[in-house]
């Protein structure tokens, strides 16, 4: 099984004098003002977690976008600082961007183009040639972040992650063709028919062509892109090889479930410090000793289906009333694009909806729903996981869902049950979950009645499954899969 060791033998192995340096849209650690002192911040959000356990491992170079409002008061006039901030074990490097290409590049094209299209939620595309042009300039921003930090005969590994870069190995490559790229697309890619649509998917596809290795979540998003790039561009795919010819160069495609650090996060959640935090929200919550359905640990977006889980929700106590004033539904999630109109939509549709079920159910002093919009540290976090006899996650469509895997590796007690969206990612790995179809509220009602009566030896049957899945395929098997095919090409 893979751990921290392995991957370490393996860099020292295949990367012992590469540069090692890991490009994403957000940074591992955002500095912010707090009662006007400056403190630190993890922000929350899969692709964090799962990568910084790798960093600091690897002890190389991320570079992000800074944007905490107090990032700037203790970076580098190089942009860079030590991080983590408590226990510094590698480099992280800020890049500023101003409101109007933060705006176009981060609001726009890359969530208002590329995040609609590729997860096919019904949520039309907005196609601004402005937001186009941001999104271009800023990831040649990056492109010369990068190359600032690779000299003429330095070996480099670069690790780009997910949609919001769509063009950057392309620019990379254009300077420095010698430098090996590996790119993660975090998110599904759509069908051709889909994809095809966007005004720029030529220019997207050749940018993402110009990495060595293009990696996945699972083996249909992988065909998905190799008939996207067989239909809209000229280039050879190679179906025995898996892999795109285009120019000369070749393109490795892979399919490489992303995953967490099992190890640390049933560790972390099984200290003392965890007891007493479940106490405080119990109290603070009002929550008791009634069942809590944890209903989810996401930004406010549409294609978590929260509101199809509330839906279900209510026609379960609609459904079965002998529930009512017996379990507690708990939605955890902080406000997220609030510039972007379908998402201020989207928050009024949850308010509504958790008011109308509290308004209908409510009796003396239980609600049968609780609203949480604080920002919430790790360890409360896994205080929620570990008190929760249920959680609940019913995306629409996703690429993996990482919270899922941290549930699941949370739960050293080996209790609790999970309720997964069988359109996941992670639903062909954590088999021994009540897989549901958010869109269904009649499955949704039953799978909520099955978890809250699941016994707790049928509870540890299934953690104890899932625990193993996610264990033998953590965060370590991901990059050391990944560096493995990079080195062998």
């Amino acid at each position: 099984m893979w751990n921290k060791e392995q991957l370490t033998q393996l860099l020292q192995d295949k990367l012992k004098d590469t540069k090692f340096i890991m490009v994403a849209n957000r940074q591992p650690y955002k500095h912010i003002l707090r009662d006007g002192k400056v403190t630190y911040v993890k922000p929350t959000g899969g692709v964090v977690s799962a990568l910084d356990p790798v960093m600091r491992v690897c002890k190389g170079l991320w570079v992000a976008y800074g944007d905490g409002d107090a990032d700037k008061k203790v970076t580098g006039e190089d942009g860079k600082i030590a991080v983590p901030p408590d226990n510094p074990s590698y480099t992280l490097k800020r890049i500023w961007l101003n409101n109007t290409e933060a705006d176009g590049y981060y609001y726009g094209f890359a969530n208002e183009v590329l995040w609609p299209l590729c997860h096919v939620v019904y949520q039309r595309p907005l196609f601004n040639p402005e937001d186009w042009k941001h999104y271009v300039a800023v990831n040649q921003r990056f492109a010369d972040a990068v190359l600032e930090e690779i000299k003429d005969d330095d070996d480099a590994f670069i690790f780009v992650q997910d949609y919001h870069l769509a063009l950057f190995p392309k620019f990379v490559k254009e300077k420095r063709p010698d430098v090996r790229i590996a790119q993660f697309w975090h998110i599904p890619w759509p069908n051709p028919e889909a994809f095809r649509i966007c005004p720029q998917a030529k220019e997207i596809l050749e940018g993402l062509l110009a990495n060595d290795l293009f990696t996945l979540h699972v083996r249909q998003h992988v065909n998905h892109f190799l008939d996207t790039v067989g239909q809209l561009i000229e280039g050879r795919v190679d179906m025995e090889r898996v892999s795109v010819v285009k120019d000369e160069h070749e393109t490795l495609v892979r399919h490489t479930p992303i995953s967490v650090d099992f190890d640390e996060i049933s560790q972390l959640a099984s200290e003392p410090e965890i007891e007493t935090l479940m106490k405080e929200l119990k109290e603070k919550h009002n929550v008791g000793d009634d069942q809590l359905i944890f209903g989810g640990l996401e930004r406010m977006d549409y294609t978590k289906g929260i509101p199809e889980r509330l839906i279900g929700y209510r026609r379960f106590l609609e459904k079965y009333p002998q529930f009512r004033g017996k379990v507690v539904y708990f939605q955890a999630g902080e406000l997220s694009r609030t510039h972007i109109e379908k998402y201020r939509q989207l928050n009024k549709e949850i308010e509504s909806i958790i008011d109308d079920i509290n308004w209908k159910y409510s009796e003396g002093d239980w609600k049968p729903v609780i609203m949480c919009r604080d920002l919430l540290s790790t360890k409360q976090i896994y205080a929620l996981f570990r008190m929760s006899h249920s959680f609940v996650v019913s995306s629409l469509h996703d690429g993996m869902n990482l919270v899922a895997k941290e549930y699941v590796a949370s739960r050293s007690d080996e209790k609790g049950s999970l309720i997964l969206s069988r359109f996941t990612g992670s639903a062909r790995e954590l088999t021994q979950s009540i897989q549901v179809n958010p869109y269904d509220q009649e499955e949704m009602a039953e799978a909520f009645k099955k978890a809250t009566k699941m016994s707790p030896k049928e509870q540890t049957r299934r953690m104890k499954k899932l625990r193993q899945s996610v264990s033998e395929n953590n965060i370590y098997k991901w990059i050391g899969t990944i560096i493995s095919n990079l080195t062998n090409i």
